[in-house]
């Protein structure tokens, strides 16, 4: 049997409120904080380029019944040189919700958050090397064999953070 986990994220569509307003009060109270919980739960569609955003996704990989916020960051590339993150807090996993794309200046493709030790032929993949001290760590992108040639493109990096 499968266990629903989310049961109080949904927000009812209509209400009748009570006319005594000390039960009114109460209701306006209880409506708030179910509004406040069923927002609170869809994703941020926030992808800025200068700095982190919480995604608004909870995780409970790491520790247990514990959630844990994600990250995410958009980063620009024009070719396979490695991008510094500059993310110095500990990265705990990087979420399978990291993906990319770019163009060859015709067409538009996809980057798969995949082994880049390993170029897949015809693909652009990408991994990430964690920052140490104050060095920052980097996306590696990878080109296999017959990849298409960059112009332009970008990277959505998704973290948890082990902090």
């Amino acid at each position: 049997m499968t266990t629903i986990v989310n049961q109080s994220s949904y927000l009812r569509v209509a209400k009748e409120f009570p006319k005594d307003p000390e039960r009114l009060n109460l209701q306006i109270n209880k409506s708030w904080i179910d509004i406040a919980n069923a927002v609170n739960a869809r994703v941020i569609g926030l992808y800025p380029t200068n700095g982190a955003a919480i995604t608004g996704e909870e995780w409970f990989v790491l520790q247990g019944s514990s959630k844990q916020q994600s990250l995410r960051q958009v980063y620009k590339f024009t070719s396979t040189a490695p991008i510094p993150h500059e993310i110095f807090t500990n990265i705990a996993f990087v979420s399978p919700n990291s993906y990319g794309s770019f163009t060859d200046g015709t067409n538009f493709y996809g980057v798969i958050y995949a082994n880049s030790l390993v170029p897949i032929a015809g693909q652009l993949t990408f991994h990430v090397t964690p920052s140490v001290g104050t060095v920052s760590g980097n996306i590696v992108i990878a080109a296999g064999a017959g990849a298409p040639a960059i112009v332009q493109g970008i990277i959505v990096l998704e973290w948890l953070s082990a902090v």
